[in-house]
């Protein structure tokens, strides 16, 4: 499927999708939030791709929100209707099945690093840098960032960042855990698709299940999380793959998973 704001390709099981609004500095738009997560979806549905990479290229990742579309804001109606789409596509990430990696290159911007929040896993090049400048412009970051980075890095540290719209570069980013990874500039991307040739591996409902399993567990006490998974380990414990991994393994062999 064509796309006017996003580029979309297949590399062995990984399906990288590339933000493509130069002239905006991949500036999110609305249209592209919804382009992006169509793209996911499709990708979740083909049984040939393992995890999803979205890059925004190898200049730089994203300058944000599209500033012209935000401006159009006349109402809090207004509003709620803009700030729901970034809801619809971090929710999207957040619930694929299957694995989302982000890999950065360059800038990484208000809008653009409250997306990559949303991704499962986060990777860089070592000269990227993050912000989230709302303080600087009389705002408040509206994309998920005042509750994804305090849960990622904690309430102390996002504060601060919050609190000064400062800049901070990878290695920061990496030492209070923003990013997972940090590789050289120009191999981002491939970083990522060597992660994919690991996860393509494993099992994929195994992937799923754990992703579920911590997206929602997060929400919930601790008890109520721990029985939530004690389900779904019941439920994956019935599967093929479940009996291929362990049969696998008491044989001295490789798996070979087919996602039942």
């Amino acid at each position: 499927m064509a796309f006017e704001t996003i580029l979309t390709a297949q590399d062995g099981s990984a399906f990288i999708i590339t933000l493509n609004r130069p002239d905006r500095r991949n500036a999110f738009s609305v249209k592209m939030m919804k382009e992006i997560a169509e793209a996911c979806r499709g990708a979740e549905a083909d049984p040939s791709v393992r995890a999803v990479i979205i890059t925004g290229g190898t200049k730089y990742f994203s300058a944000g929100a599209d500033l012209n579309e935000a401006m159009a804001i006349k109402s809090t109606s207004d509003g709620v209707a803009y700030l729901t789409n970034w809801e619809t596509l971090n929710n999207t990430i957040e619930r694929l099945d299957k694995p989302v990696i982000a890999a950065i290159e360059g800038f990484c911007m208000t809008g653009g690093w409250e997306f990559v929040m949303a991704c499962d896993i986060r990777v860089c090049a070592d000269n990227s840098t993050f912000a989230l400048t709302s303080s600087k412009i009389g705002t408040v970051p509206g994309a998920g960032g005042t509750q994804r980075l305090p849960r990622e890095i904690g309430i102390g540290r996002a504060l601060d960042i919050l609190f000064s719209g400062d800049t901070i570069d990878a290695q920061e980013a990496y030492r209070i855990g923003a990013v997972n990874r940090v590789f050289p500039v120009g191999k981002v991307l491939d970083g990522a698709k060597a992660m994919v040739k690991v996860y393509e591996k494993r099992a994929p409902l195994s992937l799923a299940y754990a992703k579920r399993a911590v997206r929602a567990g997060m929400q919930m006490d601790l008890t109520s999380g721990i029985e939530f998974e004690k389900f779904l380990v019941a439920a994956i414990y019935v599967t093929a793959d479940r009996k291929e991994g362990i049969g696998a393994f008491l044989e001295k062999r490789e798996a070979k998973f087919s996602g039942s």
